[in-house]
């Protein structure tokens, strides 16, 4: 099983999780012709992916959708509200409507070799999902865009091989950065974005001797780092009352417009 960040940042996500059989996409949110070098330098075209996984319809998560569905006639799994939003985002051109295929919170399906099951997270989206990926018992997570987190996302996300999660801003940055007042607020608040603080402290939930490798993603562009996101992430292990330490994983920062070393789960 194999996972790697094609893209992830605020200004596009487009993550790949696969088997030898099976190849999905998590989001398309950057162009069809940066998602298709990715893929190439994974050894893939775009005839060889069996689905396209949505978390929710902004742009940064489905930018390249039209291009890459019409292209290739990929399924495109989503949840009801979020194909609703898709299909009223003009700017992706036409999409069959027959692609779509509707998933639901905490029910899984298959796809070849693979077991999906999308979770419920907190977002200002109409009806965002991160997602869990199993082949046999290697299991993986794609969860990004949430503001906050609770027990049903530890949850969620314990005893996973490896975990790409979101650590999207620091909070001093944001605070004192350009963003209008509004858009700092939305970003804090529960429906927002994780704080590479909040990530760090999520993480020491789900922290185990199996946990192969953690990816941070979705980190922005204007108020963070990606030294500081690793960093400020570490921190929060080594200070918290786990038996673990930080230099006991593998943990990476997903870059913004290149591919991350795959995460091989054998």
């Amino acid at each position: 099983m194999r996972l790697c960040s094609i893209a992830s940042g605020s200004s596009g996500n487009c993550i790949y999780v696969g088997s030898e059989a099976a190849h999905l996409l998590v989001d398309v949110g950057i162009s069809g012709r940066k998602t298709e070098g990715g893929l190439k330098e994974l050894g893939l075209t775009g005839k060889d992916i069996d689905g396209i996984l949505i978390t929710h319809e902004h742009a940064d998560h489905i930018q390249g959708l039209g291009v890459m569905a019409r292209k290739y006639e990929i399924p495109i799994y989503a949840t009801g509200g979020t194909i609703r939003a898709i299909k009223e985002c003009r700017g992706l051109g036409s999409i069959d409507g027959d692609l779509f295929h509707e998933v639901k919170e905490d029910v899984k399906f298959t796809l070849k070799d693979l077991t999906v099951n999308p979770m419920r997270i907190s977002h200002d989206a109409a009806q965002p999902v991160a997602y869990r990926i199993a082949y046999g018992s290697r299991k993986v997570a794609v969860c990004t865009d949430l503001g906050t987190y609770n027990d049903y996302t530890v949850e969620c996300l314990k005893g996973m091989d490896a975990l790409l999660l979101e650590a999207n801003h620091d909070v001093n940055m944001l605070q004192v950065g350009p963003y209008p007042y509004y858009l700092k607020q939305r970003i804090l608040g529960e429906r927002g974005h994780l704080s590479n603080e909040n990530t760090g402290r999520l993480l020491c939930r789900l922290l185990h001797d199996k946990l192969k490798a953690v990816l941070l993603g979705h980190l922005s562009k204007e108020n963070n780092l990606p030294e500081l996101a690793f960093e400020s992430v570490r921190m929060e292990i080594n200070m918290s009352g786990t038996p673990y330490k930080a230099a006991d994983f593998d943990i990476r920062v997903a870059r913004r417009s290149e591919l991350t070393p795959v995460v091989e789960i054998a």
